[in-house]
């Protein structure tokens, strides 16, 4: 009888402690990958087997699946999420689209994914073959795509998935602005993340779910404005603005996990260059007791994968006569880092500009504007590939040449600055024009103060009612990152040749082609 007292006494013990037990969560999390599955450089550009072998190489497919591995390995509980934008950035996305992307991604057994702007490069017709070929759920919250068929009833706001006996809320987030960074057709409108993120929260919340993770393809300001004003999310998985965040490192722009309020904000950089690791203890009420945890550099001490190895090698077959053709060399590297070129004049952007503006120069063109958000890459010092101008310029996009007044040019370039402080890929890379701006102004409120053209060998002020014709490409020609100004230019023609074929030609045409700024722009 004692016997059995004790033993009813001792279950009620243990079952009050279950009751009160902590949960362990290890989130594994990427974001814009960008179709870097073969190893990459210091750059973010294409690195040789030869440079890999000697250690000198990071990130790939065949490393991240090592080190997926390791990490649940040591994790009691985990999942593996995405924060968007695995599309886009090199010749296997030109020539796969989103098929192996979708490959990878099931060898890797994610779990869930956010909409990233880039997965709608080409339309929703390749985002649908993407989510159809995947064996996790891809998310959009702040979106209506009910009047677009091939999404409508397919792409979710959220999902709910269980792991260790918990249940886990997953909601996606994606630009605002993405109808102006892709091409998401006219079905498709976008939200304010706040109240999308709010709506599902309390959706999850009503179905008991108490520990909720938003994947957000948003940038590292959003995701602390959307911490600050909302309730019950627990942690933001970032992605979008390539945004590094570490405790250990002094070119990290914030702690790894960045706390806002009760949430805990994380992004891993870019490129598969890192894996982030973030341990959450969660008390019963679904409460973050501790967050902690660092990116995981994806070096030469990480081993690749054979069978990874081998099938991104199969994969990279068709692409290895276009890729290493050597086009051209330079004398020095190329830099075309975005935190340089969305802020500031960058040499890759001068290039990029002075290869457009050669091209149709005979035509009377007289400026070059383009986005900074087209350069994805730098380019090192040496013979140059294919390959390499491919990584630089992945888009596909092509030469456009119009005519617009003075005023539309100041206007442009008015909208170019305007996000610097979020660094957008708006900023302009320029050729033919000289421009000031006063970075004290307000975006939008007269931040351009000089604005020189160039006439024969000198400089003169540019006249507001005067007709110019410019050269950009298509994506800027028609709206693209805020450029609408240049829809209506008179004369307009799209159809020019491909970017990435101007540059290596122009490159081609002064080998060796000599990276350098000017003072072309000048920040007040």
């Amino acid at each position: 009888m004692i016997k059995k007292i004790l033993s009813g006494a001792a279950v009620m013990a243990l079952m009050a402690g279950a009751a009160h037990a902590d949960y362990n969560l290890t989130v594994l999390h990427t974001n814009d990958f960008h179709a870097r599955f073969e190893p990459i450089s210091k750059y973010d550009s294409g690195c040789s087997e030869d440079s890999n072998a000697e250690g000198k190489c990071f990130g790939g497919s065949a490393r991240l699946i090592t080190a997926v591995e390791a990490a649940r390995g040591r994790a009691e509980n985990s999942i593996l999420v995405d924060g968007g934008d695995q599309f886009q950035g090199t010749l296997f996305y030109t020539y796969y689209k989103g098929k192996v992307a979708a490959e990878m991604m099931n060898k890797l057994g994610y779990d869930g994914m956010t909409v990233g702007n880039h997965e709608f490069d080409d339309g929703p017709e390749v985002l649908r073959g993407f989510m159809d070929a995947v064996g996790f759920p891809v998310l959009m919250s702040n979106a209506d795509v009910t009047k677009e068929e091939l999404l409508a009833d397919v792409l979710q706001k959220s999902t709910v998935i269980e792991k260790g006996g918990e249940k886990i809320g997953l909601i996606g987030l994606t630009p605002q602005d993405t109808d102006e960074l892709a091409s998401p057709g006219q079905n498709v409108t976008f939200s304010d993340p706040v109240a999308a993120v709010q709506g599902e929260v309390d959706k999850l919340t009503a179905m008991g779910v108490n520990k909720i993770i938003v994947l957000s393809h948003s940038g590292y300001g959003v995701d602390q404005h959307v911490a600050a004003n909302t309730t019950g999310v627990d942690v933001i998985v970032g992605g979008h603005d390539n945004t590094y965040l570490s405790n250990t490192s002094d070119k990290a722009k914030g702690p790894y996990p960045t706390m806002v309020g009760g949430t805990a904000i994380v992004q891993a950089y870019a490129y598969g260059k890192f894996l982030g690791e973030l341990n959450i203890v969660f008390n019963n009420a679904g409460e973050i007791k501790s967050a902690t945890g660092e990116p995981i550099i994806m070096d030469a001490s990480v081993s690749e994968d054979a069978g990874t190895k081998a099938r991104i090698s199969e994969l990279a077959a068709p692409l290895e006569e276009i890729r290493q053709k050597v086009v051209a060399a330079s004398s020095a590297a190329i830099m075309g880092d975005r935190s340089v070129c969305r802020v500031e004049e960058c040499a890759m952007g001068n290039l990029v500009a002075d290869a457009m503006l050669a091209r149709v120069a005979d035509q009377g063109v007289t400026i070059a504007i383009t986005n900074s958000g087209g350069l994805r890459a730098s380019i090192d010092e040496g013979d140059v590939t294919m390959g390499e101008v491919l990584t630089v310029l992945p888009f596909q996009n092509t030469l456009s040449t119009f005519e617009v007044s003075g005023q539309v040019v100041i206007d442009a370039l008015e909208n170019g600055v305007s996000q610097v402080e979020d660094v957008k890929g708006r900023f302009p890379q320029v050729a033919g024009l000289k421009f000031t701006w006063d970075s004290t102004k307000a975006p939008n409120e007269g931040r351009i103060t000089e604005v020189l053209v160039q006439k024969g060998d000198g400089w003169m002020p540019i006249d507001p009612s005067a007709t110019y014709t410019l050269v950009s490409n298509n994506y800027v020609r028609n709206g693209g990152d805020g450029y609408k100004m240049f829809r209506d230019a008179a004369n307009a023609y799209d159809y020019g040749p491909d970017l990435a074929d101007v540059t290596a030609e122009f490159m081609a045409q002064n080998i060796p082609y000599s990276p350098y700024t000017d003072g072309r722009i000048t920040r007040k």
